[in-house]
């Protein structure tokens, strides 16, 4: 309550607050605000909230307001979290921009924005109701042993009262328990992030002197291990400030037990402290380069075009030195004492270039991505709120984090589908989230791309973007040389070994033979994409989706790249008993195994996402590579972003066709980026590359450009056909995919939704028809495209109506158990 004099009269204003809370849920909601807790509520805090029957939810503070919710009486907040908002409104205002232009909920929103640790979990906690001696002979054995229990801690967990009393169903005896007035239910919210703490240890005040540290040895001489790890402390003591309990076990070879003995003693004193999760904290390095000409204009170019744009694209040739200019961007935006956000569009990256950065920024760089655990992420979000850091390197969901004041956003490899999120919601591309962000936060924006996407470069030759071009490689580094192998020719002159053209293993042979390194590129993984009997027909399909199952070597078994289903390979067709079973087509481990058997000397490497699930397993493979560990490195797209290996003189594509001829309007686009950035990977420091393409239409058009690096010809023939074609960048694209369990339910609902689309969208409105996979975890699935003008459309008033007929359709029980998935900007 707010409480002001008007004449003699008291008059009393209650307080309310909308919140967003983690749900998909359309609308805020609105609570009241208890008077004791007036003072501590404010936009952008975490505050407890109980969201239907039995839920409690910790909620941000989205408005404040003196009105009350008309359809709803609203209850009470329960409690406020944060003594600081952890959320600013420069966040709230990103917040709205992606749930309107995404058509998605703040819910949705705030879940992809947080980091877990922030987002709290609900748990019902149990307290005895008095201290005072009560009669138990009542109570039957079980309730006995939850007071019992509550004597020697003074809360359990249900969790915990489970696991006394060995059985899942336990709230009829607490709420007997309840009855009787012997516990209390509350249900409490705790925050999940915990600081890391770490065991040091110091030499107690007695002993910091010459002398007490010569009687102190001097008296350990019947205890030699202590001795030592007296010693090793005093050593460690001289090159750091603190020394920790693991670090002085390991130096001194001694156990905890001799550890605790010296603290028993008076000898040595533990202390705990918060220390940081993120590796390479406290590495200091310092580093320097010079422009070379090139270089020098591009950076002026970059400055010039930044003070009449706030966007600039930075189309520069693989290799050509485009990370230092970022780096000499970001040098002046930290000396200005503003903020740095540089994404990547992998976490791949991230390993080479925070070893670059850390030699220029050393503590004032971040990094933060997906692959960090949830308390490491809350950490980074703390220290970006406190301004610890100035710069954060990070993936896509970086573009979320609470910057205090954000002078420059660099997007590397800009072009990279890795930026856009496909699910859950919100379906967002981060590049041009981070446009938006900039905006509001009035900085300027770099895109950089070997390869620009179609629509960033349209926009710059437009004139909505500003426009540098670097063409020449740094250090005067000559282009790989390109050499096409056809994959039919090859096979009729029998000069075809596995997948490996006579070609292709003799440069490898060759660069074997000069010690340098080799990366062989195909966009498959897992072993067999195909299991097939080749007397009926029959293909091992999954079981909950419409794809066929890709055998895994590495598990030994079939797995499912949508759902996760594995199952054993079959052996006898369940179709008609045959035992002709078939593989067909290959994907990086059958190129690994056939390579083992052609180059048995070969130390061979892969990098695709089954060798490197957990949060290091990037790292552990590109680091094995670049130390030379590795000769050949097999691998998936991931090769071809930005990575820079000195010692790669030779790349291999072992199919092209597979890029070329995907279904997808972008396919062409995509084909020659990926080509191109692969081939990019080549000769990139001394020496000129070579690569080899492989492919049964060696002349292909896509190809051609790629050789001739003719990114301004693939450009302008690209641009022609979407015109033609209505596709982007002329027009935007929704793609709403409608699913159901039941096919034919499917197909009426589907049919119902494009029927009133076409009402106010007339024929923008494409389909619906079944997708290139027609089944995913059990759900059939339709997709209706939209297709809308830029010029002369509003696309707001069009979001709207889309909106409103997706609401209708929603509410008709006629389309009970239909699920509609809306993604603006598919690709």
């Amino acid at each position: 309550m707010l409480e002001f004099t008007e004449g003699n009269a008291a008059i009393r204003t209650t307080l309310f607050v909308e919140v967003v809370l983690p749900l998909a849920i359309s609308k805020t909601y609105t609570y009241r605000i208890p008077s004791a807790l007036d003072s501590q509520v404010a936009i952008g805090k975490r505050v407890i909230v109980q969201f239907g029957k039995n839920k409690v939810y910790s909620a941000i503070v989205y408005r404040m307001t003196y009105q009350a919710p008309s359809l709803y009486e609203a209850k009470y907040i329960l409690d406020v979290l944060d003594e600081q908002p952890i959320v600013d409104d420069v966040q709230l205002r990103l917040w709205d921009w992606i749930a309107s232009y995404y058509l998605c909920t703040l819910g949705e929103v705030m879940q992809a924005a947080l980091p877990s640790a922030l987002k709290l979990a609900s748990e019902t906690k149990i307290i005895a109701a008095s201290t005072e001696i009560i009669d138990r002979s009542a109570l039957n054995d079980k309730e006995f042993l939850i007071l019992d229990a509550l004597d020697l801690t003074p809360e359990l967990k249900v969790s915990d009262i489970v696991k006394l009393l060995g059985q899942k169903t336990v709230f009829p005896i607490l709420k007997r328990l309840f009855d009787k007035g012997l516990i209390l239910i509350s249900e409490e919210v705790a925050p999940k992030y915990k600081p890391k703490v770490k065991t040091f240890v110091q030499l107690h005040d007695d002993y910091v002197d010459e002398l007490g540290r010569k009687l102190l040895l001097d008296s350990l001489d019947n205890a030699p291990k202590q001795q030592d790890a007296v010693l090793a402390y005093i050593q460690l003591s001289r090159r750091q400030p603190k020394v920790a309990k693991s670090e002085l076990m390991e130096a001194s070879g001694c156990s905890g037990g001799i550890i605790s003995a010296l603290v028993e003693k008076g000898i040595l004193v533990l202390e705990e402290l918060a220390v940081s999760r993120l590796d390479g904290e406290d590495i200091e390095v310092t580093g320097d380069f010079t422009f070379n000409d090139a270089q020098s204009a591009a950076f002026k170019a970059i400055k010039s075009n930044f003070e009449a744009k706030d966007v600039v694209l930075l189309h520069g040739v693989t290799a050509s030195g485009k990370t230092q200019l970022y780096i000499r961007l970001m040098e002046e935006a930290v000396a200005k004492g503003t903020n740095v956000l540089y994404l990547l569009p992998e976490i791949a990256l991230t390993t080479q270039i925070t070893e670059r950065l850390r030699m220029h920024f050393g503590n004032k760089l971040g990094v933060y991505h997906s692959r960090f655990s949830d308390n490491e992420r809350a950490e980074v979000w703390h220290k970006i709120r406190n301004n610890e850091y100035q710069v954060i390197v990070g993936a896509r969901s970086a573009v979320f984090l609470p910057f205090g004041a954000l002078g420059l956003v660099i997007v590397d490899e800009e072009h990279e589908t890795s930026y856009k999120q496909f699910d859950p919601s919100p379906r967002y591309h981060a590049r041009d989230t981070a446009i938006y962000l900039g905006h509001i936060h009035g900085a300027k924006v770099l895109l950089g791309s070997a390869t620009p996407s179609v629509e960033s470069y349209y926009n710059a030759r437009a004139g909505k973007y500003g426009l540098v071009e670097l063409k020449q490689r740094y250090g005067n580094a000559k282009l790989p040389e390109i050499v096409t192998v056809s994959i039919s020719e090859e096979s009729r002159k029998g000069n075809m070994f596995s997948y490996f053209s006579g070609t292709l293993l003799q440069e490898m042979e060759k660069a074997l033979a000069q010690q340098q390194q080799i990366i062989l590129f195909q966009n498959r993984r897992g072993h067999t994409p195909l299991l097939q009997c080749k007397t009926c027909g029959y293909i091992a399909k999954c079981i909950h989706c419409d794809v066929s199952l890709t055998y895994h070597k590495s598990s030994g078994k079939l797995h499912c790249h949508y759902c996760g289903f594995s199952e054993e390979p079959i052996q006898v067709c369940p179709a008609c008993g045959s035992t002709h079973i078939e593989s067909k087509g290959f994907g990086t481990e059958r190129v690994e195994e056939e390579l083992e058997m052609l180059l048995p000397n070969v130390r061979i490497g892969r990098l695709d996402l089954d060798s490197t699930r957990g949060k290091h397993g990037f790292d552990r493979v590109l680091n094995a590579f670049d130390e030379h560990r590795y000769d050949v490195l097999v691998g998936t797209q991931m090769v071809a972003k930005g990575l820079d290996f000195g010692k790669v003189s030779l790349i291999g594509i072992v199919n092209a066709d597979g890029l070329i001829n995907y279904p997808d309007f972008r396919a062409y686009e995509r084909a020659f980026s990926l080509l191109a950035q692969v081939s990019g990977r080549a000769g990139r420091r001394n020496d000129s590359g070579k690569v080899i393409i492989q492919s049964y239409a060696p002349n292909h058009r896509i190809i051609q450009q790629v050789i001739d690096n003719d990114y301004e010809g693939m450009f302008m023939t690209e641009v022609a056909e979407r015109k033609n074609y209505a596709y982007p960048p002329f027009y935007r694209l929704f793609k709403i995919d409608v699913k159901h369990k039941e096919q034919q339910a499917l197909h009426d609902a589907a049919h119902r939704l494009a029927t009133a689309l076409r009402e106010g969208l007339g024929q923008r409105v494409y389909g619906p028809e079944v997708p290139l996979v027609g089944r995913v975890r059990n759900y059939y699935i339709y997709s209706i495209l939209l297709k809308v003008e830029r010029s002369g459309t509003s696309i707001t008033k069009v979001k709207e109506l889309v909106k409103a007929t997706l609401l209708r359709f929603e509410a008709d029980k006629l389309n009970k158990g239909v699920r509609v998935q809306i993604d603006v900007d598919p690709y």
